[in-house]
C-alpha cells in the first residue's frame, strides 16, 4: 500500500497549499502545547478552520501537542485537550507521557508518538502500542536497515521523516538554545543556535570561521522505493515555519515521485525540483548509515534555486491574462517558471504588468498587491510563479 505523504503547515493558507499540492495529511501546531509555540501556531477557531479545509479536500489533519511538560504547563491541560479534540483533528502528535495518558482518557483522538520520544527499537514501539498509541514517528537517527528490522517486529503504524531540517540534538532533544539564548527548545522556543556561524579556535589561534554545529538538511528522495517496500505508513516533511512556496515545491516533488511508476527516470528531475526550494545543503541523514560526512554542514553551491514572486488568483482564458498576488519583486522581461499542483507547467516571459487601476507599471514591488499579467499558458488559482536563479 502506498504510504501517506504528510506535509507541514503553519497557517491556513499553508494548509490549503499542502492539500492542493499533494499531501495526504497535514500537521499543524496549536497555540499552547506545540513545539512551535512562538510562531506559526493557530488558535482554536483557526484549528477548526484548518480541519474543515483539510477534510474538504479529503485529507487528514494532525495536531502537534508535543511540548515537553514543565510543572506550570499542567494547569488547564485537561481542558485544553478536550477543546483541541473538539476541533475534529484526526490525531494528536505527542511526546510527553502524561499528555498521552490524559488524551487517551479524555478524548477519542488518535495518538501519534512524536520523534521527540527518540524511539529507536521495536520493543519501545510495541510498548507504546500496548498503551494505546496508534502511530510512532521514529527517531531520525535510524538507518534503513534499522527501520526495516523495526517494521518486521511490529504491527504499529510507523512514520519516518524524509525531508527538512535535522537537529544536532538526538531527535530534537537539544538544550543548546536554552543555554545560549535562554529559549527552551523543547517548549517551543528554539533559537536554532546550532545554525549560527561560529569562529573555531585551537587555543588562541583561529583555525576556521563560519563553522556550524548544525547538520545538513535531509533529502531522502533516493530512498522512497525502499521505504515503501519496507512498509512505512507515513512519510513526513519537516517545516511548519517554512514558506508556502517551500511547502508547495517539496510536497509536489514527493507526490510525483510517489505516484510515478518509473521512479528511476523521474529521480534526476525530482532532485532538480527539490533544489528549487533549497536554502541549505542537503544529505540523506542517517538513512544510508552513520557516515559523518553526510551530516557536516558546509557552504556548498546550491545550484539553481527559485524565488516565489506571485500566486495566481484567477485566469481569463479569453484575454489570456492572469490575476496575480505579488509575493516578491518582479518586472517586465523576467522569466518565471510556473509551479502548479499538477507539476511544472513551463515558463513564461513577463511581457507587461497592469496594476489594479488598469495602469501599466514598471515592476510589481508592493507586498501582496494584485496585478494582471499575460500568459499563453493556461493558469489556475494557486499556481505559483517563481524566478529561477543561481543561489
Amino acid at each position: 500500500m502506498k504510504p501517506e505523504l504528510l506535509a507541514p503547515a503553519g497557517d491556513l493558507e499553508k494548509v490549503r497549499i499542502a492539500c492542493l499540492y499533494g499531501a495526504d495529511a497535514v500537521y499543524i501546531g496549536g497555540n499552547t502545547l506545540s513545539l512551535r509555540a512562538r510562531s506559526d501556531v493557530m488558535e482554536y477557531a483557526q484549528i477548526h478552520e484548518a480541519v474543515r479545509i483539510a477534510h474538504g479536500y479529503g485529507k487528514k489533519l494532525y495536531l502537534a501537542v508535543n511540548i515537553i511538560m514543565h510543572e506550570a504547563d499542567l494547569d488547564g491541560l485537561d481542558e485544553q485537550l478536550v477543546a483541541l479534540a473538539a476541533t475534529g483533528a484526526d490525531a494528536f502528535i505527542c511526546s510527553d507521557p502524561y499528555i498521552i495518558e490524559r488524551a487517551l482518557a479524555l478524548t477519542q483522538t488518535d495518538i501519534h508518538l512524536s520523534t521527540q520520544m527518540s524511539v529507536t527499537n521495536s520493543i519501545a514501539v510495541n510498548e507504546w502500542q500496548k498503551r494505546g498509541v496508534k502511530r510512532v514517528v521514529l527517531a531520525r537517527e535510524l538507518t534503513i536497515s534499522e527501520i526495516k528490522a523495526i517494521r518486521q517486529a511490529t504491527t504499529m503504524e510507523l512514520e519516518v521523516f524524509i525531508h527538512g531540517a535535522m537537529c544536532s540534538g538526538y531527535s530534537g532533544r537539544c538544550t543548546l538554545s536554552n543555554w545560549m539564548a535562554d529559549r527552551d527548545a523543547n517548549r517551543g522556543g528554539c533559537a536554532h543556535s546550532c545554525r549560527w556561524a561560529y569562529d573555531l579556535y585551537q587555543g588562541q589561534t583561529k583555525i576556521s570561521d563560519a563553522f556550524y554545529l548544525g547538520a545538513t538538511d535531509l533529502e531522502a528522495s533516493d530512498y522512497m522505493d525502499e521505504l515503501e517496500k519496507i512498509g512505512v505508513n507515513s512519510l513526513k516533511i519537516e517545516g511548519r515555519m517554512k514558506s508556502v512556496h517551500y511547502i508547495a515545491s517539496i510536497t509536489s516533488a514527493y507526490r510525483q515521485l510517489l505516484d510515478d511508476q518509473d521512479r528511476v527516470h523521474l529521480q534526476p528531475m525530482v532532485h532538480q525540483w527539490l533544489s528549487r526550494a533549497k536554502n541549505r545543503p542537503t544529505g540523506v541523514g542517517f538513512l544510508g548509515g552513520r557516515d559523518h560526512v553526510e551530516q557536516i554542514y558546509a557552504h556548498t553551491p546550491l545550484g539553481k534555486t527559485a524565488v516565489f514572486v506571485g500566486l495566481v488568483i484567477d485566469y481569463d482564458p479569453l484575454t489570456r491574462h492572469a490575476l496575480v498576488e505579488q509575493r516578491n519583486h518582479f518586472r517586465p522581461g523576467d522569466i518565471v517558471e510556473i509551479l502548479s499542483p499538477k507539476g511544472i507547467k513551463g515558463s513564461i516571459i513577463i511581457e507587461n504588468i497592469i496594476n489594479s487601476e488598469g495602469m501599466p507599471i514598471d515592476a510589481a514591488r508592493h507586498p501582496q498587491e494584485t496585478v494582471s499579467i499575460p500568459s499563453n499558458i493556461v493558469l489556475e488559482p494557486y499556481d505559483m510563479l517563481r524566478s529561477v536563479r543561481d543561489a
